[in-house]
Formats: C-alpha cells, structure tokens, sequence
C-alpha cells in the first residue's frame, strides 16, 4: 500500500527531505492502515498539509503523508452551525462549501491554500483583537493513532481538546476536523497608507474600532512589491513613500458586494486571501498586546539603523488569547509580528536580531514560522507544555509522529 519515497520540498524551497515511502490515501482507512503497516514497521511518520511550513515540522526519513485525497466537507450541523470537513481540505476549498450552504468561517489569516489541517494545528490566525487563531474554532477531530486506531477527540476530552489544537501533528495524522463556523457574512475591506507616527497614533483606537485591523510596515518603496502590495498612494494620508504602513481594516456589513478601488465588499472568504509570492522565508512571533507597539518600534529600529538591506515588511496583526496548550496565544491576547529573510541571502543575523527583541516580551512562535526557540524556551513559554509532553507521550510513546526538529522541542 505504501508507495516508494524520493526527495520532497516544502512551497518555498527552504526545507527539504529524502523519505523511504510515500502515501496518499483516500479514506480514514487507507490513512490508518498506512500509519498502522509505517509504524509496525518502526518508521516515523510525518504529514506534510501543502508544504507551507517554513520549519522543519513535516521532514520524516520514514512515511511521508499527502492527504489530498482526503478533501471535502463530510457534515454540516446547522442547527448548531457544525461543520466536519476531511482534514487534507484546503482553506480556500472549505469557504466556498461553506458559501454554498450560508455559513463562514469566524475567521481566517491572509493565505487560504494551505490544508486544513495543517494550517490549524500550526497556530495559523488572521487578525482581529476580539478573534482567536482559527484552531480555537475546532471542537472536534478524529487522530490516526500509531497502531491505526481512531482517537475521537470533542467536548468530551477536554484536555485532549485543548491540547490538540495546536499540536503540530504530535498526537496523531488529522482524518477530519470539526469546526464551529457562523452564519455566512460579508465584509467590507478599506485599505489606505500613512507614516509610521499616525499609524502608532491610531494603532489603539483602530484595533478597538474594526473587526479586523492589521498594517504591513514598508521601509522602502520597493518593500511592497515583496508582497505584491497594491500602490495605495491616491489613498494615502502622507506624501512619503519609505517608513510607511499600508493599512487595511474589515468590518461586517449588511451592504451588498461592491468594488472600487481599495475598497470592496464580499463574502467573508472572499475578502480575506491576499497574493503572495512564494519568494520570502518567514518568522513570525506572537507579542502580548501590551508591548506591540514597543515591540514593532524596536524592530523597525533595527531594520532602518542595523539592517536597512532587510526590505521585506513587517506584518503586524492582533489575536486574541486562547487555551490551547501549545497555542501561541494561549491565555495571552497578543499581536504577531513577522519578518521576512530573502531566499539566497545570509539572513540568519538578522532573524536572531529580530529574536533577541522580541524575546524580552515573552513572545512566542507561530510552529510553522522560523524561530529560535529550545525545549528550555517552550517550558518558559508555555505553562501547558510539560502536560501536553506527558500527553503526546502516552498517545505515541514510541514517538513515531516526531521528526529530529520536534522530538528537541516536545520529546
């Protein structure tokens, strides 16, 4: 059943690995099977979502997953507005079922291509001060356990919740994930660009303001085509065009949709993707909301005094805390803020800089984002880690959902 591996590669090009089998299964279970005859057999066994993981979390020398074969929405509840989706379904693929039947997401970050599951239990979020990450909307899912048996996790097993919701594939390969979604709406998206002071000025005021509130902070003029910003400058509030924040804040509104130019309304998962280039190495850490703008200053800072070839922005978003135990937010409202390395340049010196900063606020790492954090960094940061261990140990004890990278955080 098990197909022959080869050489794999994450979306940008930047982790790599040769893997002894590959498999795509098309069921539960296939998937309980493959993971049954992989670990029988003492190999590790890693999922690899859509690659968009810019850490080592999917590498494995043993079996390497692609639930692709695995997509689709399996049961909407809409009395309780459920919805239980196959866990290789991509964001983008799950909005528009959601569309069809008059739901949305509560929720969802600025990249809808990624697998569901994946995505999720990385600590993947939009942005929106009263919004958690998206894995605080899973209240349930079913985990491929090391001998192919089905581990139902709900409201239950509250602990096994709470713990499987950011869990970076540690407890066992995803099969279907449950969500609690809301009923469908539009947003109504505004985009505008102003210097860094008036942005600092308005930065409080705006995230109480607006349903989302976010900025990319652009050092040059050239910074916004790293992201394929759009040119706001007719929109803009000041004349320059280097130290400036291109600022976008969403609201729901009852308006029907439109579009004129940076400003437009449509359905939720419509407004939220934007397009990036897969041409940048990312970091990202989560700060507690008290200190993000001490936080961004200190890093823009250092960009224009120590790093002024750095161009790519900085994004800044809010989310609100959560209690997922290995949640970047867990119990901590927090805004993230993100750098990004140019791929074939020396930028490690520079991502330790930005580290060394945010650092002293306690912030902590979206997993599937660069960062510099050892087992002794996730005891500190995270009150939860040493039961989420304990736990991931009696589910997998022979650790066969680790890789090296993990099993040096978690094992």
């Amino acid at each position: 059943m098990l197909q022959a591996g080869g050489h794999w590669r994450n979306w940008v090009g930047n982790q790599s690995c040769i893997v002894r089998h590959r498999g795509v299964p098309e069921s539960e279970a296939a998937l309980a099977e493959m993971v049954r005859e992989a670990t029988s057999s003492g190999l590790n066994v890693r999922c690899a979502g859509s690659g968009h993981s810019f850490t080592p979390v999917a590498l494995t020398s043993g079996l390497h997953l692609t639930l692709s074969g695995m997509q689709g929405v399996t049961h909407i509840d809409q009395a309780r507005k459920r919805v239980s989706v196959s866990a290789g379904t991509t964001i983008n693929q799950l909005g528009k079922a959601l569309k069809s039947n008059g739901l949305s997401l509560v929720n969802q970050g600025d990249i809808d291509s990624q697998a569901l599951a994946g995505a999720l239990t990385t600590g993947t979020h939009g942005t929106g001060a009263a919004l958690g990450n998206m894995a605080s909307q899973i209240v349930g899912m079913r985990l491929v356990q090391p001998d192919g048996s089905i581990l139902v996790v709900d409201e239950t097993t509250p602990d096994l919740l709470e713990a499987a919701r950011v869990s970076v594939g540690m407890l066992g390969v995803i099969s279907e994930i449950t969500l609690q979604v809301m009923d469908s709406y539009n947003l109504h998206e505004r985009l505008w660009r102003c210097d860094f002071d008036e942005c600092m000025e308005q930065h409080d005021e705006l995230a109480a303001k607006h349903r989302h509130f976010g900025f990319f902070w652009c050092p040059v003029p050239e910074s916004r085509h790293c992201y394929c910003l759009p040119d706001t400058s007719s929109v803009s509030t000041t004349e320059k065009t280097a130290d400036v924040c291109e600022m976008k804040v969403i609201d729901i509104t009852d308006r029907p949709p439109m579009e004129a130019p940076f400003e437009r309304i449509a359905y939720s998962s419509e407004i939220y993707p934007i397009e990036y280039v897969p041409n940048f190495h990312e970091l990202e850490y989560a700060v507690p909301v008290a200190h993000g703008k001490e936080a961004v200053r200190a890093v823009r800072q250092l960009m224009l005094e120590k790093h002024p070839t750095c161009i790519y922005p900085i994004e800044y978003r809010f989310t609100a805390g959560d209690s997922g135990w290995i949640s970047p937010f867990f119990e901590q409202d927090s805004i993230t803020l993100s750098v990004s390395g140019e791929p074939g340049t020396d930028y490690w010196e520079y991502l330790k800089d930005v580290d060394t900063i945010l650092r002293q606020y306690g912030s902590r790492p979206h997993w599937g984002k660069l960062h510099f954090l050892g087992a002794e960094d996730v005891t500190a940061l995270y009150p939860r880690s040493g039961d989420f261990r304990a736990l991931r140990a009696k589910v997998d004890p022979e650790g066969r959902f680790l890789n090296d990278h993990l099993r040096q955080l978690f094992g």
